[in-house]
């Protein structure tokens, strides 16, 4: 009798935990899991049923498979034979989106923009022209592409999987697509044409050779003796340094100092924790013979040499590196590379580096051979932002990952296999035919993605299960049911909208699923109506950085603010109500 009350309260608590962000989404979920065994609410016999869930199977084979398709190259070769087409800014533009749409459509999104944005950013520098122009634009037609298909994005798959729960059969791969490609048909027409103007251009660089100036890093500078400012006031210090930076703390002794005075002296080896541009770093270190705090085989007169080089690169969700510090990572020992500075948008650090947690969108500046980075940025899962030959790939012209997964799609569209049994099939092609390494591959599972989806199925059954789904659906109905159906259909995408911009994607498909059921049940209308409406809600997020994962990883590399987004997503939002609504009629008419 108080199941549904209770369960409702571990969702508000799920929610807003979701949106406070301190602690990561899988941890979220494995914690309302656990509340919900705890209370009763889902069977201790149940609580792992959702690892063998065909949702969960389905999303790691598609990790795997996109994983070895960046790796093999091929796409990078077949975008630079279209490079012609990007003097000019639309056809540039429009490449960008429509091709990432493409492949978002069959590949995992994420990995989809991790082999994007590098190009990107690169062809963007080469035309003189901001990235911050673009980075945003690939980041919202990969979502939209993934409306297309039904691997396209999890909460596709997990809308499939809970459909084959409730009348014994799935969406098929291409179900998805009358909606899916009339929402990203406009949707993109809109970003190409218009809506790109909308994003802001931020620190233009005229440099192509140079890397791309994203923001700020915090790097921590030594004091040697032979440095001019050894002994000197942080007054001189900052009269004597022709560069524009911030100082934010010193350390004297091992003893940090936040507030000090202009007339504290500068002694062998303190450290500076500054804040600064790489350009106006290597200014820094010149003039003032000083030497970066966490460059130890290296030499630091300067930024390169021959042997050495210096690079950026970005944290993306599901990063080995993310939640860890570089304490933790161990940089120098463990790979033989120096981590130099770090920059996170909109924050000032005042703590040592190595005790610095890095997050999904931070900007890392590594210096090493350029070997050892090109295998570390693989190992640790990282985006590189420049340097066009340091690339994540191994091998440039490997087309049977690509071959293994097309004849993936084929089997499973013409439903040869199950989508699930025809995409481990591929996996396994790739793992016997020796296309990639086989510890290459586990490297490409997102395990905080998996957990997440394995610890909230079993709770997305129990709000069903529990009366949970009547009690909301039943508020709802009472507020919406005095309108038409129509109306009601309109309520559940902004709803499940609102709720993915919020909180995971995957997480919000999971809860408004059974409550969309029972609307149309109780509505006497075609479920199928309201499971897509949930399935594109959930998947179009576009007004904060945190509403997906992709948004994220733009946010640091882009300079984008926290509002930023709205002024692009805001009316992308819209965009696709007044066209989904109609399109979900049209192709799954409610009777």
């Amino acid at each position: 009798m108080y199941q549904p009350f209770i369960l409702f309260i571990i969702l508000i608590i799920t929610i807003a935990l979701f949106v406070w962000g301190y602690w990561r989404y899988d941890f979220v979920a494995l914690f309302a899991l656990a509340l919900s065994v705890l209370t009763g609410i889902v069977p201790a016999k149940q609580a792992f049923s959702g690892f063998s869930n065909p949702a969960v199977i389905t999303v790691a084979c598609v990790m795997i498979l996109t994983y070895a398709i960046t790796q093999s190259g091929v796409l990078n070769v077949l975008l630079t034979k279209l490079e012609f087409l990007f003097k000019k800014p639309l056809l540039h533009i429009s490449l960008f989106t429509t091709t990432i749409a493409i492949m978002s459509a069959f590949m995992n999104n994420v990995g989809a923009l991790g082999l994007m944005m590098p190009i990107a950013i690169q062809s963007f520098i080469k035309q003189q022209k901001s990235p911050s122009i673009i980075l945003m634009p690939i980041a919202f037609s990969s979502v939209l592409g993934g409306l297309i298909t039904v691997i396209g994005t999890p909460p596709n798959l997990l809308i499939s999987s809970y459909r084959e729960e409730i009348i014994g059969s799935p969406y098929n791969m291409f179900d998805f697509m009358p909606v899916g490609l009339t929402i990203a048909f406009f949707g993109i027409l809109f970003i190409s044409l218009i809506g790109w103007k909308l994003v802001p251009s931020r620190q233009k660089n005229n440099k192509t050779d140079d890397l791309f100036q994203m923001s700020d890093y915090m790097t921590e500078i030594k004091v040697v003796k032979d440095s001019p400012f050894c002994d000197k006031t942080i007054k001189e210090f900052l009269a004597g340094i022709k560069a524009d930076f911030d100082l934010i703390a010193m350390i004297h002794r091992g003893k940090k100092k936040f507030a000090f005075s202009k007339n504290d002296i500068i002694r062998k080896n303190d450290i500076l924790i500054i804040e600064a541009s790489p350009e106006n770093l290597e200014k820094i270190l010149e003039s003032s013979k000083l030497i970066l705090a966490g460059d130890k085989p290296f030499s630091s007169k300067k930024l390169s040499d021959s042997d050495i080089i210096i690079m950026e690169a970005v944290v993306p969700p599901g990063s080995n590196m993310e939640g860890r510090s570089a304490a933790m990572t161990n940089f120098h020992y463990r790979h033989s590379i120096n981590l130099l500075a770090l920059s996170r948008k909109g924050i000032s650090f005042k703590q040592k580096l190595n005790d610095i947690r890095f997050a999904a969108g931070d900007i890392i500046l590594l210096q090493g051979n350029a070997e050892t980075l090109r295998e570390t940025i693989v190992d640790l899962g990282l985006l590189p932002l420049a340097e066009r030959d340091v690339k994540i790939g191994l091998s440039q012209k490997n087309f049977l990952p690509l071959l293994f997964f097309v004849a993936a799609i084929i089997l499973a569209a013409l439903k040869v296999l199950p989508i699930t049994i025809s995409f481990l099939c591929a996996v396994l092609a790739v793992v016997i035919f020796k296309a990639t390494p086989l510890h290459n591959l586990y490297r490409s599972l997102d395990s905080s993605v998996l957990l997440l989806l394995a610890a909230i199925i079993p709770i997305g059954g129990a709000i069903e299960t529990t009366g949970t789904a009547d009690l909301i659906s039943n508020a709802f109905i009472q507020i919406a049911g005095q309108y038409s159906p129509v109306v009601a259909l309109i309520a559940v995408l902004i709803v499940t909208m609102t709720l993915s911009d919020l909180m995971n994607n995957a997480a919000t498909a999971i809860v408004m699923a059974p409550i969309a059921l029972n609307i149309a049940r109780s509505a006497h209308v075609n479920i199928d109506t309201f499971l897509m409406a949930v399935a594109i809600g959930a998947s179009c997020s576009f007004l904060t950085p945190i509403a997906h994962q992709n948004n994220t990883m733009v946010m640091g590399p882009g300079a984008y603010h926290f509002f930023d987004y709205a002024r692009l997503g805001l009316i992308l939002e819209i965009i696709i109500i007044v066209t989904g609504v109609p399109a979900l009629l049209w192709f799954w008419p409610l009777h």
